[in-house]
């Protein structure tokens, strides 16, 4: 089970032109935009990266509008994991389970999240918030993290899972994020 404490989200390359090549683009912008509200209501914090930025281009507003106390960690690499800023940032939050939501699925999900398991980490992937190009591709990779050990959640599941109960101030606001 997902806990507050031990939980962080970590958000992968949504960006630039990229982006709006994805399959069901306007789901997984919205579905992006549901977790990262969640993530926010409950305090979780949130680790944000982006490849090649000069090539590819900024985050998407949709998405880094919502992050404007977090920076983004610029990576060359495939996996987030394979970069020392990323590495350095996700140590000292002392979180072991990672939400993975982003894009895309079969490359820079994929790669990341099996190098988390790899590295221990509880790996739970946002399956309504990442995409890839075609469903195909997004299929694939989906599969092979569930090989390589990571689990699968949605954002509705991962938030209220996250919660635990159904009162309070968080749980009123999570029901109108998710409507």
């Amino acid at each position: 089970m997902l806990k507050k404490i031990n939980a962080v989200l970590l958000l992968v390359d949504v960006q630039g032109k990229l982006a709006r090549l994805m399959h069901e683009k306007e789901r997984l912008f919205d579905n992006l935009q549901k977790l990262i509200k969640g993530i926010q209501v409950l305090g979780i914090p949130v680790l944000w990266v982006e490849q090649n930025p000069a090539g590819l281009g900024p985050t998407i507003p949709e998405v880094a509008d919502m992050l404007s106390d977090v920076k983004p960690i610029a990576k060359m690499s495939f996996s987030s994991c394979r970069n020392d800023s990323f590495l350095q940032a996700l140590k000292t939050l002392d979180r072991h389970q990672v939400l993975v939501a982003g894009i895309e699925t079969h490359i820079c999900v994929y790669q990341t999240a099996a190098d988390l398991v790899d590295m221990g980490y509880e790996v739970q992937v946002v399956t309504d918030a990442v995409s890839s190009r075609t469903a195909e591709n997004k299929a694939v990779g989906l599969q092979k993290m569930k090989d390589a050990g990571a689990g699968w959640t949605s954002v509705e599941t991962a938030l209220f899972e996250l919660l635990e109960v159904a009162e309070g101030e968080a749980f009123k606001a999570l029901l109108k994020i998710v409507k």
